[in-house]
């Protein structure tokens, strides 16, 4: 139970010795609870929560889910390459994350400010997808997905070691999702089509990945594209027009080399390439023809670290860091007659150095202490420390006082769109400062207890907001402060059991006023064993939610959402197959609507309901 995580620290420690609560979600725990998007394993984490606004999902965590801010203030990851774009920081986590759940082999999630080693956006925390290696699979996989919603989905995938004795893995998929008419009783009118929106929560993508490893040299590269219907009417559009979709694009090259350059000495390069499309098209009046609003990225970036155990009880890392913009266009325009309304290409270019030191001091006491500057050309210099101290009190109980801040500057998006958003020129970059207090202790071998206690203070945090004159990107200072306790138990038979409790209070520090879209309660429960012996696989989840705020500040009902997987590989030789129920109870929960959703004629939503029950079928055969 008490794994190593790379994540952290950017090499191999056990999480009882990283500097940070650090969770992790397994291969075996994508299949055994049927998660079918990286969305659907956040949820599980103890702390996170997500609103989903039939477009795009936005995660939430200790407390902090600002509506209508794409992720911008977690650092997404995989197998160490930024996911995060170049124009609005986003970190796609729904049907819009590039790769197949398939191919993953964990996923690390380290809550807290990590800019003292990532820099910017890792500012609530960082998750880190590590991806499966070709010898995994051994052979070729297909599999087929039968889904809700008039939903299917196909897989191809192929892993071996080639005779040179490197490895490959090669991927192919392929979702189609005709979802179904969406009910917002805020637009039930006869103009509006009573309410409901006909055939508008279509989401289609395709996706493709590869991986080629040879000794210390990895070369990663991965394309996506998907194509998502708009129900909401969102950004004051005409509610259940057929013209309202986005298009989300992300494609990137990442050349790596890890390896040991002597005894006590570690190196690590990367190159890397990047690029994302966005382009939407918005429906705002009838005759006249679409709006078309949309985006390219395209970056590139280095970096180099080492990793020296060279002085006794310390492990020193140096490294450095680069990201430069190639492209970084924003531009909306009327179609027929033609007419632009924003056309800019502000490009940036950043760097970075930082410094860690693990110092051991003796055999109960580890100092782990980091400090990074980062250079950002458009927004100035920001300079973030991270201190651990980690405490083995016993054997069995280690206590863990952890201190860090974290920055994030305005994107391109916050700092120049002006279509329909009023420009703040005042704009500032947002910064957080941290103290945590952790307890983790084992009561027996396969009996781990978890406790964190949390406070965040967080000066200009960019927000969206609705002034007397219309929307835009404000500043604000907020608060937050928190209590996580969590447990685990593993039997012999590899049965398991995690449940956790999270109490939190975000807020702002001006007014008090409690925030949107942030749950004060929050718990999960995940049960899996094996049945019939070892011919099937069980997996329970729950999860609950209280009530949280809408923009409009007014209260979104909580949940309680319970689903179950049955899965099994022994009903056919080298198939296996994993049958899903999603909100068994069908309780049917709702999101906390944002500022951005309102239709066109100025009605604003309140909240988006989820799904209900559903089901999915996934067979995979091996080859």
């Amino acid at each position: 139970m008490n794994l190593e995580v790379y994540t952290a620290s950017k090499f191999l420690q056990k999480t009882s010795e990283a500097p940070a609560t650090v969770s992790i979600i397994s291969a075996d725990d994508i299949k055994r609870y049927g998660y079918r998007t990286l969305t659907d394993a956040l949820k599980s984490l103890r702390g996170v929560y997500i609103a989903y606004d039939r477009n795009y999902s936005y995660i939430g965590t200790r407390g902090f889910g600002r509506p209508g801010d794409y992720n911008t203030r977690v650092l997404l990851l995989v197998d160490g390459y930024r996911l995060n774009d170049n124009i609005y920081d986003q970190a796609p986590i729904g049907t819009d994350f590039p790769l197949d759940m398939a191919m993953i082999e964990r996923i690390e999630f380290v809550p807290g400010p990590g800019s003292a080693i990532y820099g910017a956006n890792a500012f609530f925390g960082v998750i880190n997808v590590i991806t499966k290696q070709g010898k995994s699979i051994e052979g070729t996989e297909a599999a087929l997905e039968l889904a809700s919603l008039n939903t299917t989905k196909a897989r191809a995938s192929l892993g071996r070691t080639l005779d040179n004795g490197s490895d490959l893995l090669l991927s192919v998929s392929a979702y189609d999702s005709k979802g179904k008419d969406r009910y917002f009783p805020e637009f039930d009118t006869p103009a509006s089509n009573n309410g409901i929106a006909q055939g508008l929560d279509y989401a289609r993508y395709q996706q493709f990945f590869a991986k080629w490893k040879m000794g210390a040299v990895t070369l990663t590269a991965s394309a996506d594209d998907r194509k998502k219907g708009i129900p909401t009417a969102s950004y004051g559009q005409i509610f259940n027009d057929p013209r309202s979709y986005t298009d989300d694009q992300h494609a990137f090259l990442n050349l790596t080399y890890a390896d040991t350059l002597s005894a006590k000495l570690d190196g690590y390069g990367s190159v890397y390439y990047g690029e994302t499309r966005y382009k939407g098209d918005y429906a705002y009046s009838q005759p006249t023809p679409t709006n078309k609003d949309g985006s390219t990225g395209k970056w590139w970036g280095a970096e180099a670290r080492l990793v020296s155990t060279a002085w006794s009880g310390q492990k020193i890392m140096a490294g450095v860091e680069t990201r430069q913009d190639l492209e970084r266009r924003l531009f909306n325009f009327d179609d027929l007659p033609y007419a632009s309304n924003l056309d800019t290409n502000p490009k940036k270019r950043t760097y970075a150095l930082y410094l860690q030191d693990e110092i051991t001091l003796n055999e109960q006491l580890i100092l782990n202490a980091g400090i990074r500057y980062d250079h950002d050309s458009e927004s100035g210099t920001s300079t973030n420390p991270r201190l651990a101290m980690i405490y083995k009190a016993q054997p069995e109980t280690t206590l863990k006082l952890l201190y860090g801040t974290a920055f994030r500057a305005p994107n391109a998006y916050e700092r120049y769109y002006d279509v329909g958003l009023i420009l703040n020129p005042d704009l500032k970059s947002e910064s957080i400062k941290t103290t945590e207090l952790a307890i983790e202790h084992f009561f027996r071998e396969d009996l781990r207890g978890t406790a964190s206690l949390f406070s965040y203070k967080i000066n200009n945090l960019i927000g969206l907001t609705t002034l007397p004159s219309g929307i835009s990107f404000q500043n604000s200072n907020m608060e937050a402060k928190g209590l996580e306790l969590e447990a685990e138990r593993v039997w012999t038979d590899d049965s398991r059991l995690k449940g956790s409790i999270s109490w939190q209070l975000a807020k702002n520090s001006d007014s008090g006023e409690w925030l949107s879209n942030s749950p004060r309660r929050l718990a999960k429960l995940n049960y899996t064993t094996p049945v019939y012996g070892d011919a099937a696989r069980l997996g329970l989840e729950m999860q609950f939610a209280s009530a949280r705020l809408n923009t409009l500040g007014n209260l979104v009902g909580g949940y309680g959402i319970t689903n179950l997987t049955l899965g099994s590989h022994k009903l056919a030789k080298n198939l296996e197959v994993y049958a899903s129920i999603y909100d068994l109870f069908d309780r049917r929960r709702t999101d906390p609507a944002s500022d951005e959703h309102y239709d066109s004629n100025g009605t604003y939503l309140e909240s988006i309901q989820q799904d209900g029950r559903s089901f999915r079928i996934n067979m995979t055969y091996k080859f």
